[in-house]
C-alpha cells in the first residue's frame, strides 16, 4: 500500500513529555485547590489539551480561570519540559525512516499548543526533518476532531485518505480515523492503554517501540 505522506503526533510519540506534564498539571491543580491525585490526573488530561477540560476544572475549582491562569501553567511546564524532556528512544530513526520514505512529505500535527510542540521539537533536533508543524489549537476544533490532521495533509498537498497518521492515544487515534487516515498506534511497555482499545478505537497496526516503527515503514510500504 502506498501513501504520500506520514503525519506525527508528537506528544508521547516523537517526546517523552507526557509525564512531565501531567505532574505540572497535578501540581498546579493541587494548588489552587483541586485536590486530584496524580493518577488521577493522568486519566482525565492524557492525550488532551487543559484547555480543553475548562468546564471540568472550573468545577472542582469552583471558580472560572482566565488567560493569565493559563499563561503561568504554561510557563510552569515550559520550564519544566525544557530542563527534563528528552526524545522517544530510536524516534528519530522512525522519522528519518519516513522522511526518506515519502520524500520529506512528512508532518508533525499536534493538539498542543503550537510553541511547546516546536519547542520539543526543536530541543530533541527532530523539527528539521518536519516539512509542516502545525496545532490543534489553531484550528476550529482540536483533537478527538480531525481538523489539525485535515490542515496537515493540506499542508502537504497530500489526500488526507493516502496519509498514515502515526499516534498513541485514544483521542488522537480518533482524531486520525475521523480525517479519513489510516492510523498506527505506538503501544509501549508503560502505556496507559491496552491493544485492544487502540484497535477498538480504529488503529489498525500496533507496534511497541520507534525501532519497530522503523521497520514496518523500510518492509511494508513503497512510497
Amino acid at each position: 500500500m502506498s501513501f504520500q505522506a506520514i503525519l506525527f503526533d508528537c506528544d508521547g510519540v516523537l517526546v517523552d513529555s507526557e509525564g512531565i506534564t501531567n505532574r505540572i498539571i497535578w501540581q498546579y491543580m493541587n494548588e489552587h485547590g483541586w485536590y486530584v491525585s496524580e493518577a488521577e490526573c493522568y486519566d482525565i488530561f492524557l492525550g488532551k489539551t487543559v484547555r480543553s477540560e475548562t468546564a471540568l476544572i472550573e468545577a472542582n475549582l469552583g471558580r472560572s480561570i482566565d488567560d493569565t491562569w493559563m499563561q503561568e501553567f504554561y510557563r510552569r511546564r515550559n520550564i519544566a519540559l525544557l530542563e527534563e524532556l528528552t526524545a522517544i528512544e530510536d524516534s528519530h530513526l522512525a522519522v528519518q525512516a519516513a522522511y526518506g520514505a515519502c520524500q520529506g512529505n512528512i508532518a508533525c500535527a499536534s493538539a498542543a499548543d503550537l510553541h511547546k510542540v516546536c519547542m520539543q521539537l526543536d530541543k530533541v533536533q527532530l523539527k528539521p526533518f518536519f516539512k509542516a508543524v502545525l496545532s490543534g489549537h489553531n484550528c476550529p476544533r482540536n483533537k478527538p476532531y480531525p481538523d489539525v490532521y485535515w490542515a496537515a495533509a493540506q499542508a502537504l498537498n497530500a489526500d488526507i485518505a493516502q496519509c498514515l497518521i502515526i499516534e498513541d492515544s485514544v483521542t488522537g487515534i480518533q482524531a486520525g480515523v475521523a480525517a479519513g487516515a489510516t492510523v498506527w498506534a505506538y503501544l509501549p511497555e508503560n502505556s496507559h492503554f491496552n491493544a485492544e482499545t487502540l484497535q477498538l478505537n480504529g488503529a489498525k497496526k500496533i507496534f511497541s517501540s520507534m525501532k519497530n516503527l522503523e521497520q514496518l515503514i523500510h518492509e511494508h510500504f513503497s512510497f
